[in-house]
């Protein structure tokens, strides 16, 4: 615990500007970021009796080493640097919204040539216009049946969109009517590209002009005695009708608007939001947050707005932010969100009418949301607790293994051998520190042997961060001769020890989390007796005996320790084994996934891979001008040359590659049988 005194700045050293200030721990990791409008009356708040701190904030400023700041010109830059650094450093005293990226969305590809309608999670993608979030995939798919009668845009995958066009024959939804059959040119791209952008216009809420357009032309065919196209127009319009009574309407002048609410005590925070357009909720989503730092609703509204707003851009922030307390300082706030959306933004607390109302249901779902969590959590909060201890108990620990960190390794009949590394903090998976490794120091099948060079190359890197951070005055020596594991000596550069060998060099000394800088209390190997002796002797040959190290049989889930005859056995029922069982299950699969993607790459790897001087843009160049691997090693060198950015050095290149390449194998559907002809070589370049 350090004392803030010793690392606070000298009187007069900090600035009266607006800023962004970075408070670091002895590692150099950041572990708070905050902003002000004045740094000097802000940081001096940090610096006064530690008696009249918050508890939180007592022990940010005595876990903290360091402060650092930087000047900014004006409050709105500080809130963009402060939002950029949180999202960059993840330090853990700040207020991080866990947002649920398991929400799916309704987007259209707009990215593409023919654009696609589909249901997406995770991370947005530049180019992709979203609707939503929406609570459940179906009724995303609902709505999207009912439209595809007036908006028949293609909701087709690349792979039956290719097909389809290879084989001239539209796909079930092309004959019947919800899709426009781009793939064998019905409509030209620019048709198609407006049927998509109308269908965006309709789900942002201009839904009044298409209705209106429909009746008018229903009555028209009518009068002409053109029946049956006015009997399709009129279930147009009932489809288009349905797809909005799904939605319901909340506020009666058409309204976009996102409203935000709270519902907190001392410890834990939940937000609530209703997305609103053409006055219908149209989205809603929910975050929980530990309230790491002493907060109050203002500064919980103001990081919600950033969590929210900070990636998007243009008609995905709304005209109107409802929320139930302004921040410290709103003009700013609603100055980024201007920003953000490139024109204004208004950002207010409703205080009558309808859009009280609807705070007040926000407000109620916020209330039920935090509830629901808590009721949650106070049993897994229990749970984990007794899982670390009874961990420690069995294992002779002094205290609970709060990091743990487990390896194992993956190989199909000695090939692509790889090993994982997963870490569990507090009995959470932290999975932006996991870790992928390829074993390239031997060729073959040795468990054994690869565990030892896995857990060497992890720790040798742990003692250059320790060394290069200056913990110690220099890193221990190992006890050993260094094996031959292929990973990166200390003192030396990266050799061919893998893919990530070189990514995994040490960063510069920023606060960024690094890959290997952090140790655990507890090592977990998947295996015996003998993959524990080898972890053992790796961290020995290091000097690092600070570390416990067990292993997790799977034949009788018994537990391994080093230099020990017999196993420790768990009970069944034991709350720590069960917590062990699963960090071993998330590191077991986390390598098979990797070593599959590593197989499954292999497999598709095409002749034209070892073509010199042939990048990735020409290869596609290639393949989309002749359409596979097959068709371009009939071509002569005169008809590569055809293809732009191809001259006649690397035609030549091409031809003799190809010549030389036998022709892979047949590749067959598993589930139907059938021989499916090479259109690519059996590579994606």
């Amino acid at each position: 615990m350090a004392d803030p005194s010793s690392y606070r700045p000298a009187p007069g050293e900090i600035p009266d500007t607006p800023g962004v200030y970075k408070f670091r721990d002895e590692h150099r990791r950041v572990i708070y970021v905050g902003k002000a409008k004045n740094l000097r009356q802000r940081l001096a708040n940090y610096f006064q009796d530690l008696a009249g701190l918050h508890p939180r904030t007592r022990t940010m400023v005595t876990t903290a080493a360091s402060v650092e700041w930087t000047v900014v010109s004006t409050e709105v830059e500080a809130l963009q640097l402060e939002y950029s650094w949180i999202k960059e450093f993840d330090p853990r005293f700040n207020v991080k919204y866990r947002d649920d990226k398991s929400y799916p969305y309704l987007a259209v590809t707009l990215n593409e040539e023919f654009p696609r309608v589909q249901v997406m999670r995770g991370a947005k993608k530049k180019g992709v216009r979203y609707f939503g979030p929406y609570g459940h995939a179906w009724a995303i798919r609902e709505t999207v049946d009912l439209m595809l009668r007036v908006f028949p845009v293609r909701t087709c995958s690349a792979g039956v969109f290719k097909n389809a066009a290879r084989t001239g024959r539209p796909c079930l939804l092309g004959y019947i009517g919800k899709c426009s059959a781009p793939c064998v040119g019905r409509v030209t791209p620019g048709e198609h590209r407006e049927l998509a952008e109308d269908f965006c216009a309709f789900m942002a809420g201009r839904t009044g002009t298409y209705i209106r357009r429909l009746e008018k032309e229903m009555a028209q065919a009518a009068e002409e005695m053109e029946y049956e196209r006015a009997a399709r127009l009129r279930d147009d319009t009932e489809a288009l009708r349905r797809a909005m009574e799904k939605s319901a309407v909340v506020l009666a002048d058409a309204t976009d608007a996102d409203l935000i609410a709270l519902a907190e005590d001392e410890l834990e925070a939940a937000v609530q939001i209703f997305h609103v357009r053409g006055g219908r909720v149209r989205g809603q989503r929910g975050w929980v947050t530990d309230k790491v730092e002493a907060v109050g609703t203002a500064d919980l509204v103001e990081h919600a707005l950033q969590q929210l707003y900070g990636e998007e851009a243009g008609d995905a922030v709304p005209k109107e932010v409802l929320v139930p307390a302004l921040p410290e300082d709103p003009e700013a706030v609603a100055q980024w969100l201007a920003g953000r959306r490139g024109s204004q933004v208004s950002l207010r607390v409703p205080q009558r009418g309808d859009k009280k109302d609807l705070m007040a249901t926000v407000q109620r779902n916020a209330q039920q949301a935090l509830a629901l969590h808590k009721t949650r959590r106070a049993s897994d909060l229990t749970t984990r607790s007794r899982a670390l201890e009874e961990i420690a108990e069995a294992l002779g620990l002094g205290a609970a293994p709060l990091r743990v960190e487990c390896f194992d390794i993956s190989h199909l009949q000695g090939d692509d051998v790889v090993a994982s590394m997963v870490v569990f903090e507090d009995g959470l998976a932290r999975k932006s520190e996991y870790r992928r490794f390829q074993i390239k120091g031997f060729e073959g099948q040795d468990d054994v042997r690869s565990m030892h060079e896995v857990i060497g190359r992890r720790f040798r890197r742990y003692l250059q961060e320790t060394e290069r951070t200056g913990e110690w005055g220099e890193a221990p020596a190992p006890s050993g001769p260094a094996p031959a594991t292929g990973g990166t000596a200390p003192a030396g550069p990266p050799d061919a020890a893998g893919a990530e060998a070189a990514a995994d060099e040490a960063r510069d000394d920023d606060g960024r989390p690094k890959r290997f800088a952090y140790p655990p209390q507890l090592v977990v190997v998947d295996g015996g007796q003998p993959q524990v002796a080898a972890a053992k002797r790796a961290l020995d040959e290091l000097g690092i005996d600070d570390i416990a190290v067990c292993g997790l049989a799977k034949r009788l889930e018994e537990v391994w320790l080093p230099d020990e005859d017999d196993p420790v056995v768990l009970p069944r029922s034991s709350e720590g084994l069960y917590l062990l069982q699963r960090i071993r299950d998330e590191a077991h699969r986390f390598a098979i996934t990797y070593q599959r993607a590593k197989r499954a790459k292999r497999v598709r790897s095409s002749p034209l891979d070892d073509i010199a001087g042939l990048g990735e843009t020409r290869k596609q160049a290639l393949i989309k001008h002749f359409g596979s691997v097959k068709k371009l090693r009939q071509a002569t060198i005169a008809e590569i040359c055809e293809v732009p950015g191809i001259g006649r050095r690397t035609a030549e290149s091409v031809a003799v590659a190809l010549a030389g390449a036998a022709p892979a194998a047949p590749a067959v559907n598993t589930a139907t049988g059938e021989i499916i002809e090479e259109d690519d070589g059996g590579s994606t370049p």
